[in-house]
């Protein structure tokens, strides 16, 4: 089962991969701050990803890892 892995450490919170989900299971984690003060992405439903890679591709800090 396809997932996404999100490195806190470079994710910025800039919600693009939020925005270009087409399963529409991505969020920025209001609940957590990061140590440069940023809402990190998360994953909300591991069952619903495709492993399609778009939320990868779009991150403009190679922040996301989509394992298959």
């Amino acid at each position: 089962m396809p997932k996404i892995l999100v490195d806190e450490f470079y994710c910025k919170g800039c919600g693009l991969c939020v925005s270009v989900c087409p399963q529409g299971i991505i969020e920025l984690d209001m609940g957590k701050i990061t140590g440069k003060g940023y809402h990190p992405a998360r994953l909300t439903d591991e069952s619903k990803c495709t492993g399609c890679t778009s939320c990868a591709l779009m991150c403009p800090d190679v922040a996301i890892t989509v394992e298959r």
